[in-house]
């Protein structure tokens, strides 16, 4: 029982921001409107995106001091799993963007420098899939996989509060929290981050227990 707590609180927390998101009343504010809610869905998907990789991050570099296999694949699940995230998180903000600045892609430095990173951690999956050995795939994945994640602070907290920004809390706006997310918003916001994140890492594990399997059964052959 005590393995399975976080996944029912996953469970618990994911569907109470689909439901609370739903029922909460929000601030009514110009342009904005109901697609505020969408606060619920799209931030948490990109805390969860950075979580992921941030745990990739990890698993890459144990394997690298370890040559433990196991690493390598936490590693590719966790990556795999915030490379999904970020679709989400990016399909979410550009819906978002149609309503609220009349266009879903208008070249934001935010846009920008979040389709440079997904970019770069496409190709990483593309890298490894075009590598046959095994342990020199493993090798070259990692160290990609911690170059890949050096670039996540500066695309995506650094350069765009350097230059003029659409984004809430970038190019001198004020973020979200010091005008429009009230109390109400905040007690299904914070549920979000962590329910959004939880479904994450249970994805990744998933993935990586199915790995595992079929790594253990080739082994074996």
């Amino acid at each position: 029982m005590r393995s399975w707590w976080w996944k029912i609180a996953c469970v618990v927390l994911v569907l109470y921001t689909i439901i609370g998101g739903m029922l909460m009343p929000v601030p009514r504010l110009d342009i904005l409107n109901e697609t505020i809610r969408n606060l619920y869905y799209h931030v948490p998907m990109w805390f969860g995106m950075i979580v992921l990789f941030a745990t990739a991050f990890v698993y890459s570099v144990l394997y690298l001091r370890s040559g433990d296999m196991r690493h390598d694949l936490y590693a590719v699940s966790f990556t795999n799993t915030g490379i999904f995230f970020s679709v989400l998180g990016m399909l979410t903000g550009m819906e978002w963007a149609q309503y609220t600045w009349g266009a879903a892609w208008s070249n934001d430095p935010k846009q920008l420098c979040t389709a440079i990173l997904m970019l770069i951690y496409f190709a990483y999956s593309i890298l490894r899939s075009g590598l046959r050995d095994e342990e020199k795939r493993a090798k070259i994945g990692a160290v990609y996989n911690v170059f890949a994640f050096a670039m996540v602070v500066p695309l995506i907290f650094v350069i765009p509060r350097m230059v003029d920004s659409l984004h809430p809390g970038n190019g001198g706006n004020p973020a979200f929290a010091k005008y429009d997310l009230d109390s109400n918003m905040r007690m299904v916001f914070w549920p979000a981050n962590v329910g959004w994140i939880l479904l994450g890492v249970w994805i990744a594990t998933l993935q990586t227990r199915i790995a595992l399997v079929r790594y253990k059964r080739e082994s074996i052959l």
